[in-house]
């Protein structure tokens, strides 16, 4: 055989096994805790202080006392059960007032409206987060902002109605005017249309037809409402009515009208540079000073308009983030395509701010 004869494998060799430190368990705790004598001494270190926190905490949370009708009886029950006193949590105030705290005062016999109007949230939230479900379920979206009030303070069933007719007034108005003169125009007639409904005519269409058709569930005050029902509504509101007026102080900021731009700016600054505890503050107790004399403006609604305001205020500031980030191009392509600024804004801005 030649000794220059290149010699060619014509079969692959069979995969060796890696080292068992370098896969499984043991691989990642040497790539991730281990790898450097630092890791290992940072992570020991770690593991010392869950230990020492671990060891105090969990005697204390899973060793605490539940049925005692005051902290004296509850610290004597810890006496009787560990024969010293050991430092262990009273958990009693939990059992006693867990519907207080989850609903505040409102009407144990009623829990099931809010509980419904929960339940509305999640269906109408589904279909707008999953675009594989029906798109039935979209009208669940659409009532829910005005059956979810309406169950939690319940009333007349007209006063939902009358309010989603002042939408449905604004649209009307809205299409007719965009297209006898022109889309802005539109808005704003649209928009005046639905604050004049609201205002002047809500109220005796609501009493006309309670008064031919009195349809209601037993109205609760706002003074019942508290603990984590009270939460998540004003967490709700204050997300869903700041995002579109978070976008429209966005773009106002971004308006090259001075009169617009000045005062989105002024707006935005200034909430952004009081607290939240001042604006709840001057809800609370204020704001009742600067209204006729016998007025009477619900303390929730109060909360709802600064929360949502406060709200807004950063909300324009991350969406005018997003709208600056986007290459000069997208507008471009925008006018190439013949859109106008709306259009622009709805189909092509917007989606990617």
């Amino acid at each position: 055989m030649n000794s220059n004869q290149s010699y060619v494998r014509t079969e692959m060799l069979d995969e060796k096994a890696p080292p068992p430190t370098n896969v499984g368990v043991l691989g990642w705790l040497r790539e991730n805790l281990f790898a450097t004598w630092l890791d290992a001494i940072l992570t020991v270190i770690a593991l010392i202080i869950i230990y020492v926190v671990l060891s105090a905490l969990l005697p204390w949370m899973f060793g605490g006392i539940w049925n005692a009708n005051s902290l004296t009886e509850c610290r004597q029950k810890i006496i009787e059960i560990y024969g010293e006193p050991q430092n262990r949590a009273c958990w009693a105030v939990i059992h006693e007032r867990f519907w207080q705290l989850m609903y505040g005062f409102y009407p144990e016999n009623l829990y099931w409206r809010p509980n419904l109007a929960l339940i509305m949230l999640f269906v109408g939230l589904a279909p707008i987060l999953f675009n594989s479900l029906p798109r039935i379920l979209l009208l669940v979206s659409v009532a829910f902002p005005f059956v979810a009030p309406w169950l939690l303070w319940g009333g007349s069933i007209w006063v939902p109605v009358s309010a989603f007719l002042g939408f449905v007034v604004g649209f009307v108005v809205h299409k007719f005017v965009s297209q006898a003169t022109n889309p802005l125009l539109g808005i704003i007639v649209g928009v005046l249309a639905a604050i004049f409904w609201w205002l002047f005519l809500m109220g005796p269409f609501g009493n006309f037809m309670d008064n031919i058709i009195p349809l209601g569930i037993e109205p609760v005050e706002s003074r019942q409402f508290g603990g984590f029902m009270l939460s998540i509504t004003l967490g709700i509101t204050g997300i869903v009515l700041s995002f579109p007026l978070g976008i429209i102080l966005a773009l106002g900021r971004q308006s090259n009208l001075v009169i617009i731009k000045t005062l989105s700016v002024g707006f935005i600054e200034f909430i952004r540079g009081v607290p939240l505890i001042t604006l709840l503050f001057v809800a609370q107790v204020m704001l009742q000073y600067f209204l006729p004399k016998g007025t009477e403006f619900d303390i929730i609604l109060r909360v709802m308009i600064m929360v949502t305001i406060f709200s807004a205020a950063y909300m324009a500031e991350v969406i005018r983030g997003g709208l600056a980030a986007l290459p000069k191009g997208q507008y471009e392509a925008a006018d190439a395509l013949g859109l106008n600024y709306w259009q622009a804004q709805r189909l092509i801005i917007m989606p990617q701010a």
